[in-house]
């Protein structure tokens, strides 16, 4: 289904409208990326409906919108999170493809400056990659689960996810967060190899593998809507 798109009173604020199938009431939610607040909605609900859900919401949302953080394009100059630490982004000469580190700056060498966030993204993705792999795999065999595929996207609702065919998804902006928050969602969702719910049998298997997993789950919680405010792209 196509989505909707709602213009609330306040002319600054328009609400786009999902609808779905699996959706059995109104959600509202406030997207960390700067873009619009989004309605998930059932099927056949009235749109009369759906406006006045939104009147009830009408005080959380814009104080939704204001804690939200400001969107960051990833440019030269800017500086990003990696691995929980900050960094510039420079701009070199050079014929190095993928970014590198050097001190306190992420450098970039030759190519289009204006590409530099496109380069980042994929240098990003492949980070993600590369530290999630191993740590699931490991976790896995810890539980003696086993994992079909794993997959890196930019997933906006969850940091990771686990299929009934044991295929892992991870955000690959957990690069940006700092190892022990990365090292923690890996070991959740290989957990949800054995135990695909949040019951106490799970957290045990989340204790045994990583004891200081509160910890980690706190930061997400605090810091990471912040990892979805950098844009990769000006457009």
């Amino acid at each position: 289904m196509s989505d909707e798109l709602i213009q609330l009173d306040d002319p600054e604020i328009s609400v786009v409208i999902r609808r779905s199938k699996r959706a059995r009431r109104l959600t509202l939610t406030v997207p960390h990326d700067g873009g619009p607040p989004r309605v998930t909605a059932p099927p056949r609900i009235a749109a009369s409906e759906i406006r006045m859900f939104l009147l009830r919401q009408g005080d959380w949302l814009r104080q939704a919108i204001d804690r939200a953080p400001e969107p960051e394009v990833v440019q030269i100059g800017a500086v990003i999170l990696v691995a929980g630490r900050t960094f510039e982004i420079t701009s070199r000469s050079g014929v190095r493809k993928s970014p590198f580190i050097a001190g306190d700056q992420l450098i970039i060498q030759g190519g289009n400056p204006a590409a530099a966030g496109k380069r980042i993204e994929v240098w990003l993705k492949e980070v993600a990659r590369a530290a999630l792999t191993p740590i699931a795999e490991d976790c896995a065999n810890a539980v003696g689960g086993r994992i079909g595929k794993i997959t890196i996207r930019d997933t906006k609702g969850r940091w990771g996810s686990c299929s009934s065919a044991g295929n892992l998804n991870f955000s690959w902006r957990l690069a940006m967060a700092p190892p022990a928050v990365l090292d923690y969602v890996a070991a959740h969702e290989a957990a949800h190899l054995i135990e695909m719910n949040h019951g106490p049998r799970f957290w045990a298997l989340v204790e045994g593998l990583r004891p200081d997993w509160r910890d980690q789950r706190s930061w997400l919680r605090r810091e990471g809507s912040a990892l979805h405010r950098y844009r990769f792209s000006a457009s």
